[in-house]
């Protein structure tokens, strides 16, 4: 065998044989349909002591079943069922995560050098390479498909926090008001799905003197569901700022989501407030939304609004629920449910609605200042689970006075 030196590697030249676990076992497929050939394969990895479980088959059509369970595939170009280019092209489609080295006569050396341009790792010449280089060729080949797939994973990583970025900003918006009878403290962590944000939302909008709030949920995790709970909260604004009548807002807002929604089993859970900000009382709306929680005079109990239906299972408005609040310091603590499903120990039981309240009303709550107060409550709430919540949290604090 003619022996050539090895062509320069990327990565600052390191031999390629050491990026590996120098006891990894690389599993070979040597697609070549002349036996010589085949067992010339065979005898150089043998003499050079190769780590390598090399398999042989003659034609495509018998290799298709074994290249999904092997880490590289050394390809020749001239098979009785494929011909160049074409076959590494049906290779590279069925053998995602193998590497491939292809094999070419010496004569042939630029359709070497187009496999590569294709989507191989490299190429050998026919009778141009002994044991040593041919098990580095492999080697090598495989740590770079490995790099190649590390940097596509972490590039999808990059671009689902770009996106879930952006969705945030349309989920999460600045409040409009200008009030300051009110203060609003919004707080929101996405569940522990790779860090995709939700379909969760909340809003502020103030028209004249009325304050109106909404928080929502969109059921289900990922981009579609965020972005449907940010056309939600668009159209909410949207409709809000209309001054269309309130009892006729969330029929609206059905209608949007029954049109956008990509399934029918996609449904939303919507909490809104309207604050007469002179008259210092509110209205409550609940479509299958657990309700606000109201901190006032030392007293922690949840809103005993109607628990309407969910948006998206049977148009049907909300009753709506008026509250007086008594006197001038008061909280109201709107949030998704992802807040109270997490469990308590090692039971089944939730946290549900009046584990919140409880929570809300230790001494310790009672003590943290209010902008910390939806922050404190996911700490607890997550210390009661024993561990993260799985669901996105979104939560909308709004205060008067002293708060409570």
């Amino acid at each position: 065998m003619t022996v050539v030196p090895p062509r320069a590697y990327p990565y600052g030249g390191a031999d390629p044989g050491t990026t590996m676990p120098s006891g990894e076992r690389l599993r070979v497929l040597l697609v070549e349909d002349d036996d010589a050939d085949a067992f010339l394969v065979g005898e150089l990895l043998a003499e050079a002591d190769a780590k390598v479980d090399l398999a042989v088959a003659t034609s495509l059509t018998e290799a298709r079943e074994r290249l999904a369970s092997v880490d590289c595939i050394l390809l020749d170009l001239g098979l009785p069922d494929a011909q160049g280019l074409d076959g590494l092209r049906q290779v590279l489609a069925m053998a995602v995560h193998a590497a491939v080295v292809v094999l070419t006569g010496r004569q042939d050396e630029p359709l070497g050098v187009g496999a590569v341009a294709e989507g191989a790792q490299d190429y050998l010449l026919k009778g141009q390479v002994d044991g040593v280089l041919l098990t580095r060729a492999l080697r090598y080949a495989v740590e770079r498909k490995r790099s190649d797939e590390n940097a596509r994973r972490l590039r999808e990583v990059e671009l689902r926090q770009e996106e879930s970025a952006r969705l945030e900003r349309g989920l999460l918006p600045q409040p409009i008001m200008t009030t300051d009878v009110v203060q609003t403290h919004p707080f929101y962590q996405p569940g522990r799905h790779a860090a995709v944000i939700g379909g969760d939302f909340y809003d502020v909008v103030q028209a004249g003197d009325r304050l109106h709030l909404i928080v929502g949920d969109v059921c289900g995790h990922g981009a579609d569901e965020a972005a449907l709970g940010v056309e939600l909260r668009v159209a909410w604004r949207a409709l809000t700022l209309a001054g269309v009548p309130e009892d006729a807002v969330l029929p609206a807002l059905e209608q949007v989501l029954m049109s956008e929604r990509r399934a029918r089993e996609i449904f939303a859970t919507v909490a809104t407030v309207t604050l007469d900000l002179p008259g210092n009382r509110a209205t409550v709306r609940l479509a299958g939304h657990p309700p606000p929680v109201l901190l006032s005079g030392g007293k922690v109990e949840p809103v005993p609004a109607p628990h309407g239906l969910l948006l998206g299972v049977q148009p049907r408005p909300p009753r709506p629920y008026d509250l007086e609040f008594d006197g001038e310091d008061w909280s109201l603590l709107m949030y998704t449910d992802g807040l109270i499903e997490g469990r308590i120990g090692r039971g089944n039981e939730r946290l549900d609605v009046g584990g919140l309240c409880a929570l809300l009303a230790e001494p310790e709550a009672r003590q943290t200042p209010l902008p910390d107060l939806p922050r404190w409550l996911l700490r607890r709430a997550e210390d009661a689970n024993d561990g993260p919540l799985v669901d996105d949290v979104a939560v909308l604090l709004i205060s008067r006075g002293a708060g409570r």
